[in-house]
């Protein structure tokens, strides 16, 4: 036997397994991996099919044996073998002859027919093949499992491969079935059990924030709870938790994304730890606001996905608390990220159906408006109310346009005009401070500027410019929404609110607007369509203007007083009772601050019809109406003739004319005092008796301070609690 030959192939040696190169290596890998799953893959087919074969085997039922009639040529063969004599043939021969005749063969066939032998057979079956074909079919068809999928594995070969895995059957179907006291007892213990791990994670958050904060991502996931036994207040618990922690550990600045050169410098181990800290924070912010906002359109669009753990009908309650969290964190967090998002979210649903819902929403906003002193966060409310108000094409509830009234702004920039009639600072330039100024004072000044400059950086509060700027802008948009709806809805039910609101900002208009505004407000009171209570703000609106900047027009508004006059006498202890602070400011703007332009015989006219206004009117709206007769009685002194008894000139006081000028009240008095004098209620009496002495400031028949000093409207308010055992202490004590 020949030796087998050596192969020539030589190992390679260690020095030259180094000098291979990394491609290779790769390569190699590649090829087993390749060669590896081609493998597993074919052995998976391969079982697969066996699988299959196994379960279509035993799905297949044995059919029975055919039996077919014998033919005439069959039956003469046996009577030929029956004929024969058994004792001339073996047993074999005898076998194989029957065998033989069973077969058609050249010799058993009739050669008298020249067509093929088999041809009535095949004949046969191809029509029963055809039959077949045309039978409906019932394929045995496999339940589908419903399949979840999984997140994706990258390889670096063939890319993203999905994985998907069959969803588990539900508990509830496999468990037995449990009675209800065994199922309280498992969902209170289910509900214990959350609540120690919300608890658990929210006060390691809290005490570590910088440390803690993946821990936040865990908590954020139990808002998709799937138990439906607790599913529906884990998931409120988990919600309102989120938001208290949220309100304790963001940080008092809005959080910026870094810069690529940021990223990639070199940073402190506390510096990279804050800065992970920040980013987790206003992802994991993000998710959750996304989470709430999902809950809340899932209920407004009555979704409910396949095999949801929460019911439909769950979802209200799921979706109030929701609006809540989302309120909270508009007031509580409006300096950091998301604000504008959160706003978005709120504006639409103060429009909402549901009265507690729109509520909640519009308390939400009047807080934030009351507590922005910056202005930034109002003017982002405002901008969306207007877009959301003209959206709607001007349908919107009232409401929404009254937690306008709660803005905080008190000056705003007028006309360029004014502004540039205003002294302003000189700032010297380089050439007059080397001409007026020398070495040393332009030391000093530039030392000064310098620090100036520094303190304003350093101070940490708004400038007065920006502010003012971010109030003008706001002040802008709501008179643009006010002025829509005065030319587009004349006759819609925004009208009170937006007299309402121009009666408020009156003296922030510019004045290119005065004219045609007053010709607005005129028209809308003489047309007869507006209710009490919106013609008294359109004649508030007008002395507001007026009052103003209105000083330097010329503008008699006499046909505003006569309709306050002639409807003052519609007040009542009745509805109208609460319009009469309104009234009380009207009076304000219109006798006592405009003295200069107010004749004698309307101030009398109008003192007169107050008194007589006070008989029939609630205690609260009495005090009011006498506490503004003793400020027009000082600030119009000749109004004392109103209580002699001697008539002052010619004529008859004519108490139904309308006319304020015409009515001759210097020849009346005011005898309704005497009657007040009488009334039950303390202050009063107290009031009547001080106006009956002639309203003396000081003496026996002077107020108290705490009377003295308040304006009309301001108690009107405040006796409105006589009524109650607390309200009634108060006011012996202020009558004592």
């Amino acid at each position: 036997v020949r030796p087998r030959p050596r192969s020539k192939k030589r190992k390679p040696s260690f020095r030259r397994l180094l000098k291979t190169s990394n491609v290779k290596l790769e390569n190699k890998l590649k090829n087993r991996q390749f060669k590896k799953e081609s493998t597993d893959k074919k052995h998976r087919k391969e079982q697969k099919k066996l699988r299959a074969a196994l379960k279509d085997a035993a799905l297949k039922t044995p059919l029975p044996m055919e039996r077919y009639k014998k033919r005439p040529e069959d039956e003469e063969e046996e009577e030929f073998v029956e004929s024969l004599p058994m004792d001339m043939m073996d047993e074999d021969d005898l076998e194989q002859i029957k065998a033989m005749a069973q077969k058609a063969s050249f010799l058993t066939r009739d050669l008298s027919s020249s067509g093929p032998v088999h041809a009535k057979k095949r004949k046969s079956e191809q029509q029963g093949l055809e039959n077949y074909e045309k039978m409906p079919r019932k394929m045995h068809q496999t339940e589908e499992k419903e399949v979840i999928h999984l997140l994706p594995i990258k390889d670096k070969i063939r890319g993203l491969i999905p994985q998907s895995m069959e969803k588990p059957e539900d508990e509830a179907e496999a468990r037995p079935a449990l009675t209800a006291q065994e199922q309280l007892k498992v969902r209170t213990q289910k509900l214990i059990d959350r609540k120690l791990r919300i608890a658990s994670l929210g006060s390691d958050i809290l005490s570590e924030p910088t440390t803690n904060i993946k821990k936040l991502k865990e908590l954020r996931a139990m808002l998709m709870e799937t138990d439906p036994c607790v599913a529906v207040t884990v998931r409120k618990l988990v919600m309102v938790s989120l938001m208290e922690v949220f309100k304790d550990i963001v940080p008092s600045y809005r959080i910026r994304p870094l810069t690529e050169t940021e990223k990639a410098s070199k940073v402190k181990k506390e510096t990279q730890q804050l800065r992970e800290f920040e980013e987790g924070l206003v992802s994991q912010y993000k998710f959750y606001l996304e989470n709430l906002e999902q809950t809340v359109k899932d209920w407004k669009q009555k979704k409910r996905k396949r095999r949801e753990s929460v019911s439909l009908q769950s979802y209200k309650g799921l979706a109030e608390v929701a609006i809540r969290c989302i309120c909270e964190l508009l007031v509580a967090l409006p300096h950091f990220n998301f604000h504008n998002n959160i706003i978005v979210m709120v504006v639409p649903l103060m429009n909402d159906s549901i009265k507690r819902v729109s509520d909640m929403c519009c308390e939400a906003v009047k807080k934030l408006l009351k507590q922005d002193k910056p202005g930034q966060a109002s003017l982002g409310t405002v901008k969306v109310i207007s877009g959301f108000v003209k959206s709607r094409n001007y349908d919107v509830r009232p409401e929404v346009l009254k937690v306008l009234l709660c803005l905080r702004i008190k000056e705003a920039e007028l006309k360029k005009d004014t502004d540039d009639t205003a002294p302003k600072k000189k700032v010297m330039k380089y050439k007059d401070k080397q001409k007026t100024l020398s070495r040393m004072q332009r030391k000093w000044k530039k030392a000064e500027e310098k620090l100036e400059k520094e303190l304003l950086e350093a101070d940490a509060s708004e400038s007065k410019d920006k502010k003012i700027k971010l109030h003008t802008e706001t002040l802008n948009i709501v008179f643009l929404i006010y002025f829509r709806i005065l030319k587009k809805a004349e006759k819609s039910i925004l009208l009170s609110s937006v007299l309402e609101g121009l009666a408020k900002f009156a003296h922030l208009i510019n004045l290119e607007f005065f004219d045609d505004l007053l010709n607005v407000l005129q028209h809308h009171i003489q047309s007869g369509d507006l209710t009490y209570r919106e013609s008294l703000h359109c004649i508030q609106t007008a002395f507001n203007i007026l009052s103003g900047q209105g000083d330097v027009l010329n503008i008699d508004p006499l046909k505003f007083y006569t309709h306050l006059y002639k409807t003052l006498l519609k007040l009542n202890a009745g509805a109208s009772n609460d319009d009469i602070s309104i009234v009380l400011r009207c009076l304000d703007v219109m006798l006592t601050k405009r003295r200069k332009q107010v004749t004698l015989q309307r101030a009398l006219a109008f003192v007169k019809r107050l008194s007589t206004l006070s008989l029939h009117t609630l205690p609260n709206a009495t005090v009011g109406i006498l506490a503004s007769n003793r400020t027009l009685m000082h600030t119009f002194p000749k109004c004392d003739i109103l209580l002699d008894n001697e008539a002052q000139g010619s004529g008859v006081y004519l108490p139904e004319l309308d006319e304020p000028e015409y009515c001759c009240p210097q020849n009346t008095a005011m005898w309704e005092l005497h009657t007040l004098k009488k009334h039950y209620h303390p202050v009063v009496r107290r009031f009547a008796t001080h106006l009956c002495a002639g309203a003396p400031s000081e003496g026996s028949g002077a107020l108290n301070v705490q009377l003295a000093r308040r304006p009309g409207y301001f108690l009107s308010q405040s006796v409105a609690f006589w009524n109650d055992s607390v309200g009634r202490l108060i006011w012996r004590g202020i009558d004592s």
